[in-house]
């Protein structure tokens, strides 16, 4: 009795320590019994002792994420091994949510990991402005989540954690607050926008070439963070030395685990998360291909899909992915009644605010899953269709309504796919792409409306997810009569832009191996058919990059010419502007083209020249050169 009173009193005492560790609630903030245990994990590791210093290493570096004016979340893993968990209990029948008491399913770490943390504003953390001591286990693969608090608005930070009691140290990582809410900011704030990343198809080059140029304050990732397949189904990663792990399709919460530590091992992407403080969204391939509210490409709720992919539902493989992602990325629980939710916004001072949708995962109706084409394109106007549900579709338009009372000047809306229409011919009915917005019509028209209909102007749609360029005015094409007299010439009668990026590894939607000349008639039919669409890319892998003030908003595109080795190469591809209350791509010259100097590096746009040079700059040796040829 007196043995089981001291367990009871221990856990009672180091909840704290666990508590401290959001990681050990995910995904449900508001309901700790959802999570994980902690008076369990506490009455396991009872007896033992933590692991020694000596035994663990920070095996994945540092990161930040979800910057308020006041706080900021920062993360790492301190284990005693690179490997992962390899629970794969999740919610499912009468085992305890989570547990890793029972041998079935996991050889338990009955020691936890002690981690300090402290975040100061010089880089020798000397002026500490928050610290904290938390602990790790098994349970939670050995992360750690830690909430920042008591920091300045848009101030830089460095931050590090210690194992406890020891000289053992994180790298340093730096970091930012966002802008006071409603409050003017000092100067423009520039974003990278990047989406898509797949390890076997190259490497994250990208991510680096941000960090060597030091040009931005914050991240915006729109989803594609990893991929599910095994390698070989989407890239080949053996010449690289870089195979996916597991070296299967992923189903369990090990495996995801597992997926995203083998990513986070591109040493690119760890020095980006190091440098930047991250605002992300999921899109499908976080979970599987082609996902929607009940299903996926090749993994349905039925008892055929059930038994073909071995016993896995949809549900459940969607609990182990959203497990290990809210474990393994720097983000928030958002509203954790709901323990899906992932869309929020962030307001950056009076400057603009950021609207981070999830079309995917949410509660998307059904879209195209290869086998449904015809029947897609059947119901794609249909008025019950939703990108993202109800909920967050009343949650979108309020937003951005309160956004404008606010003045606000700027809306950014941050969502995984193309929200232009996009046709293939000049048959209407040949969208480029059913599973982007153009596969839920009556979703984007009632997004138009409530931009019309309020008068809510000055707004940037960013996308990714279709591994291409695209430059649009933002219009309601087949709105009422008096809001569908778009002039492509000048731009009246857009409502804003839409500036969709590429992506950093993914291939091209026309294939992996495509040519730069072979683009070109591609690119020239899509701006020849699609009138608000200024310019398009389809070769380049890359990001683009905005600097955002109270008189504009300037986006410039980059492409990286070699992905099949690590290098710091980028080709400057396009520029543009948009001007306050304009609503549309400024325009340059008697021919009215929407880029900056009238040309563009590569790709097709509207009335402009396409002028290809090559012209190259390395930002590690910070030189120009000519990279290859067409």
């Amino acid at each position: 009795m007196k043995q089981t009173t001291g367990v009871l009193l221990f856990a009672t005492g180091s909840s704290a320590f666990y508590a401290g560790n959001i990681n050990y609630f995910s995904p449900s903030l508001h309901h700790p019994s959802l999570g994980i245990s902690i008076p369990k994990v506490a009455a396991r590791t009872y007896e033992s002792s933590p692991w020694k210093p000596e035994q663990l290493k920070f095996t994945h570096g540092v990161a930040s994420g979800d910057p308020y004016d006041d706080s900021v979340i920062l993360w790492t893993r301190a284990a005693p091994t690179m490997d992962n968990d390899h629970s794969n209990t999740t919610v499912s029948g009468t085992t305890g949510l989570f547990s890793h008491e029972t041998e079935e399913f996991v050889k338990l770490s009955k020691s936890t990991v002690c981690v300090d943390w402290k975040i100061a504003t010089d880089e020798k953390l000397e002026k500490v402005a928050d610290e904290g001591r938390v602990w790790t286990s098994s349970d939670i693969d050995f992360t750690v989540k830690v909430e920042a608090k008591r920091l300045y608005p848009f101030t830089t930070y460095y931050y590090q954690f210690n194992i406890c009691d020891s000289d053992k140290s994180s790298p340093v990582g730096r970091t930012k607050t966002l802008p006071a809410r409603g409050k003017k900011v000092p100067s423009d704030i520039k974003l990278a926008v990047y989406s898509c990343s797949n390890y076997p198809q190259g490497f994250f080059n990208v991510f680096g070439n941000t960090v060597r140029k030091d040009s931005v304050d914050f991240i915006v990732f729109l989803g594609d963070y990893i991929y599910e397949y095994k390698n070989g189904q989407y890239g080949w990663g053996d010449a690289l030395g870089r195979i996916p792990q597991p070296d299967r399709l992923t189903f369990t919460l090990y495996d995801y685990r597992r997926r995203i530590a083998t990513y986070r091992t591109d040493l690119d992407l760890v020095a980006n998360h190091m440098k930047f403080p991250w605002i992300q969204v999921w899109d499908d391939h976080e979970v599987a291909d082609n996902t929607w509210r009940d299903g996926s490409s090749f993994l349905q709720n039925t008892e055929d899909s059930f038994i073909r992919d071995g016993g896995v539902s949809t549900d459940s493989r969607k609990a182990n992915a959203v497990r290990a992602y809210f474990e393994w990325m720097p983000i928030r629980q958002v509203d954790m009644d709901d323990n899906l939710r992932i869309w929020r916004d962030f307001k950056f001072g009076d400057l603009f605010d950021l609207i981070m949708l999830d079309t995917r995962q949410y509660d998307r109706s059904i879209t195209d899953i290869y086998t449904n084409v015809e029947y897609i394109k059947a119901i794609s106007n249909d008025t019950s269709r939703s990108l993202m549900g109800p909920r967050q579709e009343a949650w979108f338009y309020r937003t951005l309504k309160q956004s404008s009372k606010r003045g606000t000047k700027w809306r950014l809306i941050g969502n995984q796919v193309v929200f232009s229409q996009l046709i293939v011919s000049d048959d209407v009915d040949l969208p480029f792409n059913y599973d982007a917005w153009d596969g839920y019509v009556a979703n984007r028209n009632r997004t138009f409306a409530t931009l019309y209909e309020n008068n809510i102007t000055n707004n940037i749609m960013l996308a990714g997810d279709s591994h291409a360029s695209w430059v649009s005015d933002l219009v309601w094409l087949d709105g009422p009569t008096d809001q569908n007299e778009y002039d492509p010439i000048t731009g009246r009668g857009s409502i804003g832009v839409e500036f969709a990026g590429s992506a950093v590894t993914s291939p091209s939607p026309l294939g992996q191996n495509i040519t730069m000349k072979e683009t070109e008639a591609s690119t020239k039919l899509l701006t020849s058919v699609n009138k608000e669409l200024q310019w398009t890319d389809l070769y380049y892998r890359g990001y683009y990059e905005l600097s955002i003030g109270y008189e504009g908003v300037n986006a410039r595109f980059y492409g990286s010419p070699d992905i099949r080795t690590r290098n710091g190469f980028e080709v400057s591809l396009a520029n543009f502007t948009v001007r306050d209350g304009e609503n549309r791509l400024q325009r340059y010259g008697e021919e009215m083209v929407a880029s900056v100097d009238g040309k563009v590096e590569f790709g097709s746009l509207q009335r402009g020249r396409t002028v290809t040079t090559n012209s190259t700059y390395d930002t590690e040796g910070r030189r120009w050169f000519v990279f290859g040829g067409k």
